[in-house]
């Protein structure tokens, strides 16, 4: 069964557009959600794919936008809303995994009774490997934590470094999207934000307070997050399992779009790995 783009309604904030990916059975199954990354969105590339082989697995696989990503309930795919993109930040994606989990374990949820609520599984790639990291150190209703091509830091990356007395007198810095070519806005607040939660931001601090098993996967040829973040990760965690993919990229050879009906062989390792771990 794959419902797309459910919307979860908020309260003075922005609605999160989600999908849900399971076998319609009496069986309640391990809930698994998966936060994408920097400028990324839940339907990117082959993200379709990964869900249906969680959900043939038994898994209940739910994936997700960040409500803050640049894409709208209208438009779930790339980034028309690029005002929304500008006052992204960690802390509101931390919000919106709350939000997200808070919704699915609830009685509003229309699929609690596919769901075993003491099985909970959370998933990020990239920056949102950082996110679920945080996360999964905050909430013990998460049960385990898995880790794609994941940061092991915010401090040095684009939203908080650069010129920032440039970034402070402008108030916006933009940002490439290669694929796009969008000139993607980031407002000073992200900076703002991030200095006010450092401590809570920091992934070295929380990835030691992990007591959940822990896997973490990341390419050893990883162009864009260096395999030696994923190498910093389990130096900071002893009970966490490193699985290194050979010869791959930062998103396992998928791309955006997708067309092929098979996964490639480096994601599909992945999603093997993280199925048998779960």
């Amino acid at each position: 069964m794959v419902q797309k783009n459910n919307i979860l309604q908020r309260d003075s904030k922005k609605p999160i557009v989600w999908d849900a990916f399971y076998k319609e059975n009496n069986t309640k199954k391990p809930l698994v959600v998966f936060c994408h990354g920097y400028k990324g969105f839940k339907d990117w590339g082959a993200w379709d794919l990964v869900a249906q082989a969680y959900s043939e697995a038994n898994l209940f696989f739910v994936k997700f936008n960040f409500s803050h990503n640049g894409s709208t309930v209208e438009n779930p795919i790339d980034f028309p809303d690029l005002d929304a993109f500008a006052e992204n930040n960690y802390t509101k994606e931390l919000e919106d995994v709350d939000s997200i989990l808070n919704h699915l374990l609830s009685k509003e949820n229309e699929y609690i009774n596919q769901i075993d609520t003491s099985n909970i599984t959370l998933i990020g790639h990239s920056r949102g490997g950082g996110i679920s990291i945080i996360k999964a150190s905050e909430d013990n209703r998460i049960t385990k934590l898995i880790t794609w091509a994941s940061v092991s830091g915010f401090g040095k990356r684009t939203s908080t470094t650069g010129d920032l007395e440039q970034w402070k007198k402008d108030g916006v810095k933009y940002v490439l999207n290669g694929r796009t070519q969008q000139q993607m806005p980031h407002n000073y607040q992200f900076y703002l934000d991030y200095k006010a939660n450092e401590n809570r931001l920091n992934i070295e601090l929380a990835t030691k307070k992990v007591s959940i098993p822990f896997l973490i996967i990341h390419a050893k040829e990883d162009p864009s997050v260096k395999f030696n973040e994923a190498e910093n990760l389990h130096a900071w965690n002893n009970k966490s399992e490193l699985f290194s993919i050979e010869k791959s990229n930062h998103v396992f050879d998928a791309s955006h779009p997708y067309k092929n009906k098979k996964l490639p062989e480096a994601l599909q390792q992945v999603v093997t790995k993280s199925i048998s771990f779960i």
